[in-house]
């Protein structure tokens, strides 16, 4: 198992860690032609509750 030689500095971990940046979530239009709101990609639409064109849960 490998294991480090010496201490990494502050100014290397961070340097190191700057590229793990968050990026924001993609956002799908909801296939009921009624509705085209925005929302997650493989989730059922908050607004009107389908999920695949079928209706799934009651919307909110």
């Amino acid at each position: 198992m490998a294991v480090p030689k010496r201490k990494m500095s502050r100014a290397n971990t961070r340097h190191r860690r700057s590229s793990w940046k968050t990026s924001a979530p993609t956002l799908t239009e909801c296939s009921n032609r009624s509705c085209r709101e925005q929302k997650l990609p493989h989730v059922v639409c908050p607004a009107c509750g389908q999920y695949d064109g079928r209706q799934v849960v009651q919307p909110a």
